[in-house]
């Protein structure tokens, strides 16, 4: 199929893409679920899963194979800068005397669900095919326990700053938690990637390019980034252009050295000064990644999700093992954590619940294993399952929590006065 072919066919995909994601946010916004999610789901409707499985003519004729590959690059512009925004919101939310909990809570949110993918893994290759055609066996296991390790930290500072849990303590605390997770959890995933080459030189070029990254960014980007918010000689239009043409660089470079391209916009996003120019230049590129490019990364990750794949007993029941244990791992061990550094009940709860949705940060994941040979279809399924599920299930647990204080007010933490205003804007 030739370009000229090729526009049209793109241009109809993205607008059926488009309003089908409004049509499914509108749907499960009546039921408080955020927009994000309706995203994900609406990705995995339009395809084999659903719609390929319904209509499949229909489906090959929507998204043609040569269309993949440019849904996924304009897919990643959208993830850049969906990315850089978070890095931006990252930075506002103050953490100064939390750093401890967050710490010892991250740690375990992230060493636990490791260790329990690792183990499923390593059990159940000999009888469920997740493990994709020249991958080591250790690979895809460590794989596997870095993708139910991962916080969806984007989505979480969504949740949180939506939802009114701003500036509480369970908010504060899962923000820091879940930054420290990433980022460790990326870094892990670095690293599992360059095993998989089987070379030292990636994992040494990875490495060395994070170094040489960081330099650069505390030294050079900062300044750069100074000069386009402090000069009054630049117009909106010039610094927006320097903004760009920084984050795509940054995106660029951490994607050649394997760190891959969101880490280098969330990296830029967090050097970012806050101040009314920036607050003028995320509004401007903001809804153009949240309406029109983001949607088609999480469609691009439903083309490649095929639910039918459940229908072998052996594959269902790893699925439902991986989304058993991403939840016990990650709630079960952040929850606990968080009560043995003398956090209350409603508190430890709330953020067991929030650290516990996967979301995009692990669609970025298994679409980057995808990419490097490590996840086949299967596995690409089993993991979508599990962060639909966890991602899902964290509004509702959350509002249940507060309805049971509700019942119980004896559960609330009355010495935190920000934990005692939200709950009672829970209740009412």
């Amino acid at each position: 199929m030739s370009p000229v072919e090729l526009a049209p066919r793109f241009f109809f995909a993205v607008a059926v893409i488009l309003l089908f994601c409004r049509l499914m946010a509108w749907l499960l916004g009546r039921v408080g679920q955020p927009a994000v999610v309706s995203e994900m789901v609406a990705g995995v409707l339009l395809g084999p899963s659903l719609l390929g499985l319904v209509a499949p003519g229909v489906q090959d004729a929507l998204f043609p194979e040569p269309l993949y590959p440019v849904l996924y690059v304009v897919g990643q512009v959208g993830l850049v800068i969906f990315m850089f925004q978070a890095g931006y919101a990252f930075t506002a939310h103050p953490i100064t005397g939390l750093a401890g909990t967050a710490g010892a809570v991250s740690l375990a949110g992230i060493f636990v669900p490791l260790g329990l993918g690792v183990l499923l893994v390593l059990a159940t290759a000999a009888h469920a095919p997740v493990v994709a055609e020249g991958a080591p066996l250790g690979v895809t296991a460590a794989f596997v326990g870095v993708a139910l390790a991962i916080t969806a930290f984007p989505m979480l500072a969504r949740i949180i700053t939506e939802g009114g849990h701003a500036g509480t303590r369970y908010g504060s605390l899962a923000l820091a938690s879940g930054a420290i997770d990433d980022v460790v959890a990326w870094i892990l995933l670095a690293g599992v990637l360059a095993t998989a080459s089987g070379r030292p030189g990636p994992a040494l070029v990875t490495v060395g390019g994070a170094v040489l990254f960081g330099v650069l960014l505390w030294f050079v980007g900062r300044r750069l980034v100074a000069v386009l918010i402090g000069s009054d000689r630049l117009g909106d239009q010039a610094r927006l252009l320097g903004l760009v043409v920084l984050l795509f660089a940054a995106a660029w470079f951490t994607d050649e050295v394997g760190l891959y391209a969101v880490f280098g916009a969330f990296s830029v996003g967090a050097i970012m000064r806050h101040h009314p120019r920036t607050d003028r230049m995320v509004a401007t590129i903001t809804p153009v990644c949240q309406i029109a490019f983001l949607p088609l990364f999480f469609t691009y990750s439903g083309l490649h999700t095929e639910f039918g794949l459940l229908g072998q007993p052996s594959v269902l029941f790893f699925a439902l093992a991986c989304v058993a244990l991403a939840v016990v791992g990650k709630f079960g061990a952040c929850w606990s954590v968080a009560r043995m550094r003398g956090e209350p009940k409603s508190v430890a709860l709330r953020i067991g619940a929030l650290m516990n949705a996967r979301g995009l940060m692990q669609l970025i994941a298994i679409n980057v294993g995808m990419a490097a040979g490590i996840v086949n279809a299967t596995l690409f399924t089993a993991l979508v399952l599990v962060a639909l599920v966890t991602t899902l299930m964290t509004t509702p647990v959350l509002r249940w929590i507060a309805r049971r204080e509700a019942r119980s007010p004896g559960l609330l933490n009355t010495k935190d006065p920000m934990l005692a205003v939200q709950s009672t804007a829970d209740r009412t």
